[in-house]
């Protein structure tokens, strides 16, 4: 009986599949190889866990916490932001003999009630011309006085009464005897006032005939 065999020195057909699908398994599992190496799952979301776990205790730290500024309240000190000073004369010239009247007003620009010390004691007027000081009210000034004065936002405040300048010089060492009276004829003052060191914007020009 004669049977069918392969012939000498060649496989099977089935042999030559088995060795392609190795040969292709091979090649991809080193492709998967690749991927898994370049890929690295799990690094990634571990990293961001990591980086995200700092960051997320930072914003929740209570030392990040922008601090709040206290709300101003009636009957705190005044602050510079809210007033304004401003040099009052009664006129912008005056004839020979005529004395210039000088007072301030302050003004509480702010939302509410504040308070300062308005009294003489507290109040500056200085008279200048050019660069020269030719009177100071605290030069020669008698029994000063403090007084706290509560200032309602918009309400302006004025002197009670006016200091009178008698057109002369003023230093400490004239506050007794007679002083010298400054140039006049048609000449350029200006007044600055400051009241509980908050000093006014503009001073005020006015001219002596």
């Amino acid at each position: 009986m004669s049977t069918n065999s392969a012939p000498s020195g060649r496989q099977t057909p089935q042999v030559y599949r088995r060795r392609r699908l190795l040969v292709l398994l091979g090649v991809v599992a080193v492709i998967v190889a690749i991927v898994l190496i370049i890929v690295r799952p799990g690094a990634s979301s571990g990293d961001e866990g990591e980086k995200g776990t700092p960051e997320a205790s930072e914003s929740a730290s209570p030392e990040t916490a922008i601090p709040t500024e206290p709300t101003a309240v009636d009957g705190d000190p005044c602050g510079p932001e809210q007033i304004t000073v401003e040099a009052i004369t009664d006129k912008s010239s005056y004839e020979a003999g005529e004395q210039p009247e000088l007072s301030v007003t302050i003004t509480n620009t702010g939302k509410n009630i504040c308070v300062l010390n308005a009294g003489t004691k507290a109040q500056v007027f200085t008279v200048t011309s050019g660069d020269e000081v030719y009177w100071t009210s605290t030069d020669c000034q008698v029994d000063p006085i403090d007084a706290e004065v509560s200032l309602t936002p918009g309400t302006p405040v004025s002197s009670s009464a006016p200091i009178v300048w008698d057109r002369t010089r003023s230093s400490p060492e004239t506050c007794t005897g007679p002083r010298e009276s400054v140039p006049a004829g048609g000449a350029s003052y200006h007044l600055a006032v400051t009241v509980d060191g908050f000093e006014a914007a503009e001073q005020k020009q006015f001219l002596l005939y």
